[in-house]
C-alpha cells in the first residue's frame, strides 16, 4: 500500500502542491496562479528558475557535480574571488566551508572566539541566530530556546534598535543610543566578563524587520572596536541587493570586522553560505569547521552566476526603484487603515506592522491579513516565526512596478477585512 505523504511527513504539509515556478509566480496542482513575495524562504532573490542560473547549473552538472573541500574547482574558486571583491574592502578572506546560515553564524563565531580568546556572544533582543542547537542558544527569542533542557552558555542579550516601541522609553531624537551605550551595563553585570563578539542583523529579518534609527550601527561599530569586541554582521537575508544595495554594509556605510551570507547567494535556491573575515582572522584549523556539502561544486555555480548578475548597478538601481513604489502604496494604506502600525523596510525588504486599536502588538491580526492575503494569491509570512505581528515581505529583486502595484493593491483588498475604527 503507497503511504500518504501527509502521514509520512514528520510536520503536517500545507494543503498545497506546487509544480512550477517562473520568477515573481508559482503554480500549484491545479493551475493556481501565487505570488511568492517571501522569495520561497527568503533566498530566491532572482525568483523561480531564474535561466540564467538553471543554465550554469546545467553546465556545470554536465562536468562535474560535487568536488570535496580538499580540491579546487572553476566554480568556487570564482565565488571565492567575487566575494572577496564585492564585500566591503576590509573583508578579504572567504571561507566557503558552511552550507546554511546557521553553520556559517557559529563559525564566524568560533573564528571570533579563537581570535580574541574570549567568551560570550552579545545578540540584541529579536535576533535569529540560527537553528543548530548552539544557534538556538543564542537566539534573541525565548520562545526558540524554551523547549531545548541544555543552553550553549554565552548568549548575553541586549535591547534592539526598535525605536517604534523602545526598551528605555525614549526617541531617536534625543536618547544618544542608549540601545549602544546600556550595552555596557549587561556586559558588566550581566555577561562572563570575557566577550568576544556582537553579532547583528543590519535589519532584522525573524524578528520584524526592524531598520535601524540612523548611526546606530555606525555607534555599534565604535563601540565594539573601543571594547576589542568583534562586529558580526549577519547579512543571510540582507545580503546580494536586497537593500537596493549589495549589502546592508554598504547601505548603512559601515564596516563589520566578520560577514556571514548565505538564503540568496545562489539565486533560485541551491544551498551554500560563506563567512567574509578580516586576514587577522584567518587561522582556524580546516577540521575546526567544515561540512560536507559546504562549498558544493553545484551551488557554488550558481552562486557565480547570481553574483555577476546582482553586482550591477543597473540590477541595484532597479531594486531601489521598485522597492520604492512598494514602499510608498504600502505607506499609503496606513491612513485608511488603523490596524497598520508601521510600515518600514529598505529596497525590497519591507514589513507591515499590525496592532489592536490601541497600538498593541496583535499577532492573531496579523494572521488575519497573512490569510486574507493567501486567499487572494499573495504568499507573505509573519514574523518571529509565526508569532509575531508584522507581515514579512522578501519578493524576488526581479519584480517590477506592474507587480509592485499589483502586490499593494492585493494588500488593500486584503485589509478591507480588518478593523477600521481609529485608534
Amino acid at each position: 500500500m503507497p503511504v500518504d505523504p501527509q502521514d509520512a511527513a514528520y510536520h503536517e504539509l500545507g494543503p498545497d502542491l506546487l509544480v512550477r515556478g517562473e520568477g515573481l509566480r508559482v503554480w500549484d496542482e491545479k493551475g493556481r496562479e501565487y505570488l511568492d513575495c517571501v522569495s520561497g524562504t527568503f533566498n530566491l532573490i532572482l525568483g523561480h528558475n531564474h535561466p540564467a542560473i538553471v543554465a550554469a547549473v546545467k553546465e556545470q552538472s554536465e562536468h562535474l557535480v560535487f568536488a570535496s573541500s580538499a580540491f579546487q574547482t572553476e566554480p568556487t574558486n570564482r565565488v571565492m574571488q567575487l566575494l572577496s571583491e564585492l564585500t566591503p574592502p576590509n573583508l578579504t578572506r572567504v571561507n566557503l566551508r558552511s552550507c546554511s546560515g546557521s553553520t556559517a553564524n557559529e563559525g564566524a563565531i568560533k573564528i571570533a572566539q579563537l581570535h580574541t580568546g574570549c567568551r560570550d556572544v552579545v545578540v540584541p533582543f529579536r535576533g535569529q541566530v540560527g537553528q543548530s542547537l548552539a544557534a538556538t542558544a543564542y537566539n534573541g527569542l525565548a520562545r526558540m530556546r524554551a523547549p531545548f533542557p541544555q543552553h550553549h552558555p554565552g548568549a548575553l542579550h541586549v535591547p534592539d534598535p526598535y525605536c517604534r516601541r523602545c526598551f528605555y522609553r525614549q526617541s531617536p531624537d534625543s536618547c544618544g543610543f542608549w540601545c549602544v551605550e546600556r550595552i555596557d551595563d549587561f556586559l558588566t553585570y550581566a555577561g562572563s566578563g570575557s566577550t568576544a563578539c556582537l553579532i547583528v542583523e543590519p535589519i532584522s529579518g525573524v524578528g520584524g524587520n526592524i531598520v535601524p534609527p540612523p548611526g546606530y550601527l555606525q555607534r555599534l561599530r565604535e563601540f565594539c572596536t573601543e571594547r576589542g569586541i568583534v562586529l558580526i554582521f549577519d547579512e543571510m537575508q540582507t545580503a546580494f541587493g536586497r537593500t537596493g544595495h549589495l549589502f546592508a554594509a554598504d547601505h548603512f556605510g559601515v564596516q563589520p570586522d566578520i560577514m556571514t551570507v548565505s538564503k540568496g547567494l545562489t539565486g533560485s535556491g541551491l544551498p551554500l553560505a560563506a563567512i567574509i573575515t578580516e586576514e587577522r582572522f584567518v587561522g582556524m584549523e580546516r577540521s575546526l569547521h567544515g561540512f560536507t556539502y559546504g562549498g558544493h561544486t553545484l551551488s557554488a555555480a550558481a552562486a557565480a552566476a547570481t553574483l555577476e548578475i546582482v553586482s550591477r548597478p543597473e540590477f541595484l538601481a532597479q531594486v531601489r526603484e521598485v522597492g520604492a513604489v512598494l514602499l510608498e502604496r504600502l505607506l499609503a494604506l496606513k491612513d485608511d487603515h488603523p490596524c497598520i502600525f508601521d510600515v518600514r523596510g529598505v529596497g525590497l525588504m519591507l514589513g507591515i506592522e499590525i496592532s489592536e486599536l490601541d497600538g498593541t502588538r496583535s499577532s492573531p491580526l496579523a494572521h488575519a491579513l497573512h490569510r486574507a492575503l493567501s486567499e487572494r494569491s499573495v504568499i507573505t509570512r509573519v514574523s518571529e516565526h509565526g508569532q509575531g505581528n508584522v507581515i514579512e515581505l522578501r519578493p524576488p529583486l526581479i519584480i517590477t512596478p506592474h507587480d509592485a502595484h499589483l502586490i499593494a493593491d492585493r494588500f488593500g483588498e486584503a485589509l478591507e477585512l480588518l478593523p477600521r475604527t481609529p485608534r
